[in-house]
């Protein structure tokens, strides 16, 4: 009999507290179970989107390897307009830039490069169209312009190319002891099984500078 007062008591309890609490317990229910499906339903949604991507994608690498650079760019401007939070649409405006830039088309080239910088949703592939674009503005003699994409804060991996590039603009620039420095920078930056290093060495001895003598600078 205590034992069945005992339950009674808690049913009664439990009953007060829904009373007080069913219709919050109710929402609350309901609004997790919709956030779980609309969680469901995005994830599909990208899947999906992330699929059609890599479809896009690789249809383009077809026509990169026929050099048909009008197709290239045809794939490239659907990717960022149909699929723009897609890593493929960043890829694509990489390869496209270059596809354009063989083609001697350098204005599409830039329109690709800058696109990604605006649009892109990767930081790695963002700093490597700054460098691109640095290394167009090179090709241009537009020497500021190729300085100015190499300012500011870049991956730790991309920071030797970033060095390379504005040794080679302070070469062009006649400016040696800037380029010295910017080489050896370089250099530091790499690893000593860097098949890069070797060529940023023979820029740096090129212009009477070596390993040792060069002093490291920031950015």
């Amino acid at each position: 009999m205590a034992y069945d007062l005992e339950e009674q008591e808690q049913l009664a309890t439990l009953k007060a507290v829904w009373k007080q609490y069913g219709n919050l317990i109710t929402w609350i229910l309901i609004v997790a179970l919709l956030a779980y499906a609309g969680w469901t339903q995005w994830s599909n949604y990208q899947n999906n989107q992330s699929g059609q991507a890599s479809q896009l994608y690789e249809e383009m690498q077809k026509s990169v390897v026929s050099k048909d650079d009008a197709k290239v760019q045809r794939a490239a401007n659907d990717l960022e307009q149909k699929f723009p939070s897609t890593s493929y649409a960043s890829m694509s405006a990489l390869v496209a830039a270059k596809s354009a830039f063989d083609a001697n088309d350098l204005k599409v080239a830039k329109s690709q490069l800058q696109w990604l910088i605006d649009s892109g949703k990767s930081d790695d592939y963002k700093a490597l169209a700054k460098i691109r674009l640095a290394a167009i503005a090179l090709d241009e003699k537009d020497y500021d312009a190729a300085l100015s994409q190499l300012s500011g804060d870049f991956p730790d991996d991309l920071q030797a190319q970033v060095f390379d590039r504005k040794g080679d603009i302070y070469v062009a620039q006649a400016n040696i002891d800037a380029a010295r420095k910017a080489y050896q920078s370089s250099i530091n930056k790499m690893s000593e099984k860097s098949p890069a290093r070797q060529l940023v060495q023979i820029k740096l001895d090129a212009i009477g500078g070596s390993v040792t003598d060069a002093v490291v600078v920031g950015k």
